[in-house]
């Protein structure tokens, strides 16, 4: 029951970007470890841009999903989704950064064309779960 209380509480936290805590010793735990930031993958979210016809991008699919599928063999690619209003995919991508990120997808025939927005953000554990394991 105090494990869920205390990941309620990291979450809320989380949500309302609070900035400082009542506990002065676990809030510079905190910001301590949140200097500390692993990014752990790279969350891409690719749409088609504006004028960009539905002929001219299923004109590259072939090729985008054969390289997209490798990508995945490969261990670059962990997850793939289509965007519920149809306008493109998010891929979760094994990268270090943005950069790196942006390396891999610049290969992909629909990058190459141009005919594509790309989002890239950066993701790794949520900070705030350190509550439930650190000493108060």
């Amino acid at each position: 029951m105090k494990a869920i209380r205390y990941t309620i509480l990291a979450l809320t936290l989380t949500l309302t970007g609070a900035s400082s805590m009542t506990t002065p010793s676990l809030a510079q735990t905190t910001q301590a470890q949140a200097a500390s930031t692993i990014t752990t993958g790279v969350m891409v979210i690719l749409t088609v841009k504006a004028g960009v016809t539905r002929d001219q991008v299923m004109a590259v699919m072939p090729d985008e999903i054969r390289q997209t599928v490798q990508l995945y063999l490969n261990g670059k690619l962990r997850e793939w989704y289509s965007r519920s209003d149809g306008r493109g995919v998010v891929f979760l991508l094994d990268a270090k950064d943005a950069s790196e990120a942006h390396a891999i997808m610049e290969g992909l025939p629909l990058s190459k064309l141009d005919i594509m927005d790309h989002d890239y953000i950066a993701v790794g554990p949520l900070l705030p779960l350190r509550l439930l394991v650190a000493r108060p």
